[in-house]
C-alpha cells in the first residue's frame, strides 16, 4: 500500500453486527484508494458463541488483529472486566496499525470499549446506527455514549439523524444512509426452502417460527422471565417448529440459553437451537418463517424487509421505528399467543407485509463508503457542541 491510501479500521465484536458490516467491508476492500483493516473481538473469538471468527475468515477477509476479551462471566462485574480488556487490547492494536479512521456499528459494550481506545489515540471515529432508542436495554446508554465519542455519524433514518444533532453533533457530519442490513437482503441469494429446512433439521413442509431472545438488561424481571412467557405461548402452536438462534453476551445469557436448551430437549424434533446460523442461513430461515419472534433488532429491521411478520416481545426494542408488520406484545403468555395469532392471520399479512421500511432502501454500505473516502481524517480534536435552536427543536 502506498502512503496516500486511506486506512479504514473496522471493528467487529458479534455475529449480528458483522453481518451488517459485511457489505461495507466489501466496498472498502475493492476500492484501490482504501485499505481495509479489521479488528475482531468479543463473541467472535468465543467457542461459547460459535467462534464466528471462522466465518469471517471463510468469507475471505484478512483479519488484522484479534483481541480476546474473556466473555466467560456475564455478570455486571464480568462485563466490566471484558470492557477493560477491550479498551487496553484494542488500544494496543490501534497503536500498531495506525489507521486513519475507525468504523464501528451499534451499541455493544465491547464497541464502547473500542471507541474509548480510539478516542484516547486521537483517531476520528465513524459510528453507524446511532440516534436510536432501545429503552429496555443498557445498550441504549452505550449507543449514546459512542455517539458523543464519534466524529462522523451514519443514521439509519432521518428521525435518528435529527436526534444525533439534538445531542450536539454538527449537522454536516451526520448522514442519513438507511440500514446496512437491507444491503445483505438485497445482495444475498437465499437458500431454497427445502435446503434451509434441511439445515434447520425440520421437514420441508413444516411451518416454523424463527426466534431470537436476548436478555432485557433494563428490567426488574429476571432475564429468563420473558422467555418463559414465550415458551408457554409456543405450546398453543403445536404444528409449528421453533427455531432458536443463540443468545448474545449480555448479563443473563446463561440462564436464557439453559432454558432454551431444556425446551428443545423436551420438545424433541419440533424445536431446534443454533448458536450461530450465519448470515445466509439466518436470512434464508427468516424468509420462509411464518413469523419472527423475540426481541432482536433483526425483527425490527430485517424481517419487515423480507415481508415476514414480527412479534416483538417486551421492552428491549422499545423506542425504535417499526414497520406495520411488527406486532408489539407484552411478555405475558396470553398476549404473546394473541400477537402470534394476529401475525398468522391472512388478512393482516395481506395488508402489512411488503409495506415500506422506515429504514430506507438498500445501498447504505456504498453511501457510507463514499463518505469515508472523502471525510476529514485529521486527528480527533475537541468537538464544538451544536446548539439546536428553539425553532429547530419545535419544527
Amino acid at each position: 500500500m502506498t502512503d496516500d491510501v486511506r486506512k479504514i479500521c473496522v471493528i467487529t465484536g458479534t455475529r449480528a453486527e458483522y453481518g451488517l458490516l459485511y457489505w461495507l467491508m466489501k466496498e472498502i476492500g475493492i476500492d484501490p484508494a482504501l485499505e481495509l483493516q479489521l479488528i475482531v473481538t468479543g463473541s467472535h473469538l468465543s467457542n461459547k458463541y460459535g467462534h464466528t471468527v471462522d466465518t469471517i475468515e471463510k468469507d475471505g477477509f484478512n483479519i488484522t488483529a484479534r483481541v480476546d476479551i474473556d466473555l466467560d462471566d456475564d455478570s455486571p462485574a464480568g462485563i466490566a472486566h471484558s470492557m477493560g480488556l477491550a479498551i487496553s487490547g484494542i488500544a494496543k492494536e490501534l497503536l500498531s496499525i495506525q489507521p486513519h479512521i475507525v468504523v464501528v456499528l451499534g451499541d455493544r459494550f465491547e464497541i464502547l470499549g473500542a471507541v474509548e481506545a480510539a478516542m484516547l489515540h486521537g483517531l476520528p471515529i465513524a459510528h453507524i446506527h446511532g440516534g436510536e432508542v432501545t429503552e429496555g436495554a443498557i445498550d441504549d446508554a452505550m449507543r449514546h455514549a459512542i455517539t458523543k465519542l464519534s466524529s462522523f455519524h451514519f443514521a439509519a433514518a432521518e428521525p435518528y439523524r435529527e436526534r444525533i444533532i439534538q445531542m450536539g453533533e454538527q449537522p454536516d457530519r451526520v448522514f442519513t444512509v438507511g440500514a446496512p442490513g437491507l444491503d445483505q437482503i438485497a445482495q444475498t441469494q437465499m437458500l431454497p426452502r427445502r435446503e434451509i429446512a434441511s439445515a434447520l433439521n425440520i421437514n420441508a413442509d413444516t411451518p416454523y417460527f424463527l426466534i431470537t431472545m436476548h436478555p432485557t438488561t433494563r428490567s426488574d424481571q429476571p432475564a429468563e422471565a420473558e422467555l418463559m412467557s414465550l415458551l408457554t405461548a409456543l405450546k398453543a402452536f403445536p404444528d409449528h417448529a421453533a427455531i432458536f438462534t443463540g443468545v448474545n453476551a449480555d448479563t443473563g445469557n446463561d440462564a436464557i440459553t439453559t432454558q432454551i436448551k431444556e425446551f428443545v430437549s423436551d420438545s424433541k424434533t419440533m424445536a431446534q437451537m443454533f448458536t450461530s446460523l450465519g448470515q445466509l442461513r439466518y436470512l434464508s430461515a427468516a424468509k420462509y418463517a411464518d413469523a419472527v419472534l423475540g426481541n432482536s433488532s433483526s425483527g425490527i429491521i430485517e424481517a419487515p424487509a423480507l415481508s415476514v411478520p414480527t412479534v416483538n416481545i417486551g421492552d428491549r426494542q422499545k423506542g425504535r421505528l417499526r414497520a406495520t408488520s411488527v406486532i408489539d406484545s407484552i411478555a405475558e403468555p396470553t398476549a404473546i399467543i394473541s400477537a402470534i395469532t394476529k401475525a398468522l392471520n391472512p388478512a393482516f399479512r395481506e395488508i402489512n407485509l411488503g409495506a415500506p421500511s422506515p429504514y430506507g432502501i438498500p445501498g447504505a454500505s456504498k453511501r457510507i463508503k463514499n463518505v469515508l473516502t472523502k471525510c476529514d481524517t485529521k486527528p480527533f480534536q475537541q468537538k464544538s457542541f451544536y446548539n439546536v435552536s428553539i425553532m429547530e427543536a419545535t419544527s
